[in-house]
């Protein structure tokens, strides 16, 4: 008897360990042809979910500016960016934040999950009003 609930016990843990995935780390951003782009590492700060460009992949464009920005990050290097700020976690999400294009300088509201088929993707939202669109982020090793 004891035996079965052990094994009850352990299959419940190991067919719930992919909840609760982490959204912190480091992920790939990849770019409109799916090639890989720079790695953003997701970090958590005073209960608010933010995102900043640790790497660009490509040496010939690491020391690009955000010429298109506005406001503060304007002609700052995108490398060392907080390019997404301001999420809070709702349920399996992390919403109502803001993330910005640095290549055309444009923001966006947003919000993020961990995929439920594939804990190592990150789904990044941002829309405006009820437009959106997804990008997916792959897990860094």
């Amino acid at each position: 008897m004891k035996l079965q609930l052990l094994h009850i016990i352990v299959a419940c843990l190991i067919g719930f360990s992919g909840f609760g995935q982490e959204v912190t780390g480091k992920w790939t951003n990849f770019n409109e042809d799916g090639e890989p782009n720079s790695i953003i590492r997701v970090f958590e700060k005073n209960g608010e979910i933010f995102g900043e460009v640790e790497r660009i992949l490509r040496e010939e464009d690491r020391d690009r500016v955000c010429t298109k920005c506005e406001g503060d990050l304007k002609n700052k290097p995108i490398e060392g960016m907080v390019i997404m700020w301001g999420l809070e976690k709702e349920g399996d999400e992390y919403v109502d934040g803001n993330v910005v294009d640095p290549k055309t300088g444009k923001e966006y509201r947003c919000k993020i999950w961990i995929d439920e088929d594939n804990p190592d993707v990150l789904n990044v939202r941002g829309y405006v009003s009820l437009f959106y669109k997804t990008r997916t982020w792959e897990r860094a090793e």
